[in-house]
């Protein structure tokens, strides 16, 4: 599922971000990147989703190999990804149902098919209420929560998760690692979670991968790694795993279509026009996507890019 040999990443200023990384994740793993801030997390996951080539080495994750991958081909590439960040990354002018139905938009699915997804991974994430409320009439849970609906809606194989727990509170962040954590009981979905936070790693049965220099210094899965290195793992293995309890949601679809103004059988004729209308005309916005989480940049930045 995600292999990485050998992997060094040498930055131009001459940062060695990653020396020498070898790990094998299987399909339907949990896993844990536990590090501080500076250890190489954040180029492990930029090489994990092809934003950075490594120096040397090679990476295969679902079969493709990221190496050698066509540029053409790196945005369905990423389709098999679900990706969920510690600042959210949620186009404020839209409703909750259009950031998570997003991607789904940009792929050209028919309206019905997006209804159904959306209507099922907000059910997941217990926000079907939410549907047509904006991002900041939400808390800072139920916006990671949004998040996290739209890296599942289009059915991720893999969800990698940046730190998701960095900008809400001890309690919330449990209630999130548990929610990743029915996911990956439930639908066998991987999950790679990258934090810097011991102590909440320490409340689950889940193999942690430690990097420390850009080194893999301790591998729960693999004890021998930590005598070569010297390192004292202080994960706790004995830990129970969290149990999330999902939400008491018995969302019929047919009721979520109609409510939000799908009925059935209904079709757009054109996806995207679905996104476009969704943002505001007086937002001032532009969207643009290579079906990774949206970036929003400024029309005046739009219009600069189309001159350079």
């Amino acid at each position: 599922m995600i292999e990485f040999k050998n992997v060094t990443k040498m930055y131009k200023n001459g940062t060695k971000a990653l020396n020498d990384v070898s790990l094998h994740i299987e399909k339907g793993e949990f896993v844990f990147i536990l590090g501080a801030s500076g250890a190489g997390k954040s180029t492990f996951l930029k090489t994990l989703m092809r934003e950075e080539l490594p120096s040397s080495g090679s990476v295969v994750v679902n079969g493709v190999d990221l190496v050698h991958i066509k540029p053409r081909k790196i945005p369905y590439f990423r389709r098999t990804l679900g990706i969920v960040f510690q600042d959210f990354r949620l186009i404020p002018t839209m409703t909750v149902y259009d950031n998570v139905a997003f991607a789904l938009y940009c792929t050209g699915a028919k309206s019905k098919e997006i209804s159904r997804r959306v209507a099922y991974a907000l059910s997941l994430v217990g926000l079907t209420g939410k549907a047509k409320n904006y991002p900041n009439e939400l808390s800072g849970g139920e916006q990671q929560r949004v998040a996290l609906a739209r890296a599942l809606v289009n059915k991720a194989e893999i969800i990698i998760a940046d730190e998701p727990t960095g900008n809400i509170d001890p309690e919330m962040s449990k209630e999130i690692v548990d929610l990743l954590n029915h996911i990956n009981i439930n639908n066998g979905t991987t999950i790679v979670m990258v934090t810097h936070e011991h102590d909440l790693v320490k409340q689950y049965n889940k193999r942690t991968i430690t990097i420390k220099s850009g080194c893999v210094v301790s591998d729960t899965a693999h004890p021998e790694i930590a005598d070569e290195v010297g390192e004292v793992e202080d994960v706790n293995l004995a830990a129970p795993s969290g149990f999330y309890h999902p939400p008491t949601e018995n969302v019929e679809i047919e009721d979520f279509l109609q409510s939000y103004g799908h009925e059935e059988g209904e079709e757009t004729d054109d996806a995207n026009d679905v996104v476009f209308a969704a943002v505001s005309e007086d937002a001032n916005v532009e969207i643009t996507a290579d079906l990774r989480p949206p970036v929003v940049i400024t029309t005046g930045e739009a219009d600069s890019k189309a001159e350079n």
